[in-house]
């Protein structure tokens, strides 16, 4: 049981890693974007979103091909799903997220 719980709480740590690196990405590739002249006219939270489906996409795609793992279409599900996660936290930051949390009246006493 100890293994399990070890072994959940380090997926949970490697999640957590990747939500945030790709929330750097993705806040990086809008700002530079937003400089350029064609994108000055849209909102920024929706071309966060489409950089952040795009980035998501492109890091399923790139670790299943280090990892010589044969893509399943859940895969590419799971991976516009996380999009979604990795845009709020890029956009409006783990405020958004916590609270979203706080909504849904789970307290733990």
């Amino acid at each position: 049981m100890v293994n399990n719980v070890e072994l959940l709480m380090q997926y949970i740590t490697y999640l957590l890693m990747a939500i945030g690196g790709l929330a750097f990405v993705v806040a990086v590739i809008v700002q530079v974007i937003k400089e350029m002249p064609w994108f000055r006219r849209l909102q920024t939270s929706a071309v966060a979103l489409v950089v952040s489906v795009i980035v998501c996409l492109l890091a399923v795609a790139i670790i299943c091909q280090l990892l010589k793992i044969t893509t399943i279409w859940h895969y590419w599900v799971g991976a516009v799903i996380a999009a979604f996660i990795v845009y709020l936290v890029a956009t409006g930051g783990w405020e958004r997220v916590t609270a979203i949390w706080k909504r849904t009246k789970y307290n733990r006493k």
